[in-house]
């Protein structure tokens, strides 16, 4: 793609060509060649220098201000940042960053504003709102799934995933390897074997057997000599005694994987923050503080990256929630 002319050529070089060919000393088409430009585009410049020739120039003017946006967008994107660095600050929320792209969803959803990424990046550097983020650490372990239902990964998490909720609770998720689809995602107060065993349960019924499962060393997906040995045989050795959740997958005829560390299961992590860092942030929102009410936004979390089938777009139902919520505040 070729440069603009006014970027390979000073005004007195056009000038002079169109001098010479206004005196009939040199062609038309030498001229085209020797600027890389059009018949029209020629003939408008000619038609300037003859105009006024004095101040005749092909440096670029713009018309209008450039990196504007209207006001009221301005406005949203800030106070939804605003909102942002209230969460960073709460060193009991699982928040440590500001998420643009959801400040960017969040505009076209709930206020109809279409605005680019970096525009809203932009507006967070000038206002502090920024900060880099650290490198992350590289897989020490790499799972390799050629078809769906092949693998699937299975974690828990525990957090304040509601601001306003006066304890933090567990969430337990489902993800198939292959396709990154989020096959299980429930939030309960008490983490147990039993609510391990319910998420097969659902995961079996609905979609089926997978070949195997993948999750990490926790005690309730594997016995590990020493460490579980209080209240097992201390003769028996690391995978020796199985936990229920295991004896389960076992009888289903289901093979399990252990992950080496946390940055082994990256494939789950990332999605599992994704959905952490939303749920986190529609709850604060939605002045959410019952686990009921939140695990009806969660339902609704995995189709906000769908256009046109958005949280946002069924904020009649959780507009009703926030509405019972802020009378249920009052009452008390």
């Amino acid at each position: 793609m070729t440069k603009q002319l006014h970027k390979n050529f000073t005004d007195s070089q056009v000038k002079s060509l169109l001098a010479k060919y206004s005196k009939g000393e040199i062609k038309l088409h030498y001229i085209l060649t020797i600027l890389s430009i059009k018949r029209s585009r020629f003939f408008e410049l000619l038609a300037q220098y003859r105009k006024d020739p004095d101040n005749f120039s092909i440096q670029y003017q713009r018309k209008s201000t450039n990196r504007k946006i209207d006001p009221e967008i301005e406005k949203n994107i800030l106070k939804e940042l605003e909102l942002e660095r209230d969460l960073i600050k709460n060193k009991d929320i699982p928040i440590r960053w500001y998420n643009y792209s959801y400040i960017k969803d969040l505009l076209a959803q709930k206020y109809g504003q279409q605005v680019s990424l970096p525009t809203i990046i932009d507006r967070a550097k000038r206002n502090n709102f920024y900060f880099s983020k650290p490198e992350r650490k590289a897989h020490d372990r790499e799972v390799l799934t050629n078809y769906p239902g092949e693998l699937i990964q299975h974690d828990s998490s525990h957090h304040l995933f509601a601001p306003y909720a006066e304890s933090k609770w567990y969430l337990i998720t489902s993800l198939d390897d292959y396709s990154r689809l989020i096959l299980y995602a429930v939030l309960v107060e008490r983490e147990t074997a039993w609510g391990h065993i319910l998420a097969l349960e659902s995961v079996f019924l609905k979609y089926g057997f997978p070949l195997a499962y993948y999750v990490d060393s926790h005690s309730i997906f594997r016995f590990v000599q020493g460490r579980d040995s209080f209240w097992r045989n201390h003769y028996q050795l690391t995978d020796e005694a199985n936990p229920q959740w295991k004896q389960v997958l076992d009888d289903c005829g289901v093979k399990v994987t252990y992950a080496l560390s946390p940055q082994a299961k990256g494939k789950i992590e990332r999605p599992y923050r994704w959905i952490q860092d939303r749920l986190v942030r529609t709850c604060y929102r939605e002045n959410i503080w019952e686990i009921k009410k939140a695990q009806l936004i969660l339902d609704y979390l995995p189709t906000i990256q769908l256009p046109n089938n958005s949280f946002y777009h069924r904020r009649d139902t959780l507009s009703q929630i926030s509405k019972s919520n802020r009378r249920e505040k009052n009452s008390l």
